[in-house]
């Protein structure tokens, strides 16, 4: 069985029962990043093997966690940090293990997204995710301007190096849409900073970006939400 376990974005209190259960019970962890995977088993006492599986070895690594599986081994493939398969490694072995027959299943817990979209206070009943832009400024304008008339509400990641450079962008594609900026999310620091593009990368300016980052704008046309459509009508 091949488990994909969420672990915590930064608070490990956000850890569930089951994936605790889990880590403990499969023969093999692949992790993302084995140091913090470490220093998250250490804290909660659990003691397995780790193997690394991350984007630079996804290919070799995948085809030993493959074999495992096919031996009937377990597998729990977690990331850095949140949901394996959201902007980190674990698409490629899903599809392999699916095409191979074995059994797949997820440990659902914290995703930035979600967390983001909610606490943004930007319409939820129809989001796109878009993961994230591409570093180079007219790569990511055109990245940008594939979703320019969408209405879904749209959700990117970044870095703290280039998360001025995208919502200067976003202004220049979008014009200046209502967003938000989450930042450091279940962490001591946590902040949701709402408004628009304009008033939102004025306060990146002023500050010193750190961390990732998770910016949500309003789709073309949905500054407002569903019960003020509702009432529209």
């Amino acid at each position: 069985m091949l488990y994909l376990v969420a672990t915590p974005i930064g608070n490990l209190g956000d850890i569930t029962l089951r994936a605790l259960e889990v880590l403990r019970s499969v023969d093999v962890i692949a992790s993302e990043d084995t140091r913090k995977t470490g220093m998250l088993l250490k804290h909660f006492d659990i003691h397995k093997p780790q193997m690394s599986f991350e984007e630079h070895n996804e290919l070799r690594a995948g085809e030993r966690i493959m074999s495992l599986l096919a031996e009937g081994g377990s597998v729990a493939l977690v990331t850095e940090a949140g949901t394996p398969g959201i902007s980190d490694p674990g698409f490629t072995l899903v599809r392999r293990a699916i095409a191979a027959g074995e059994e797949v299943t997820l440990v659902p817990g914290p995703t930035a997204l979600i967390m983001a979209l909610v606490l943004s206070g930007l319409p939820v009943h129809s989001f796109t995710y878009r993961g994230f832009p591409p570093r180079k400024t007219g790569p990511r304008r055109r990245f940008l301007e594939v979703d320019a008339a969408s209405p879904h509400t749209l959700i990117f990641y970044e870095s703290p190096y280039r998360v001025e450079d995208l919502l200067c962008d976003a202004l220049a594609v979008y014009g200046d849409r209502e967003a938000a900026l989450a930042h450091e999310l279940t962490k001591f620091h946590e902040s949701v900073q709402r408004g628009k593009l304009s008033t939102l990368l004025g306060a990146v300016l002023d500050s010193k970006p750190k961390g990732e980052y998770v910016v949500v704008i309003a789709g073309a046309g949905e500054d407002a939400g569903p019960a003020e459509e509702q009432d529209a009508e």
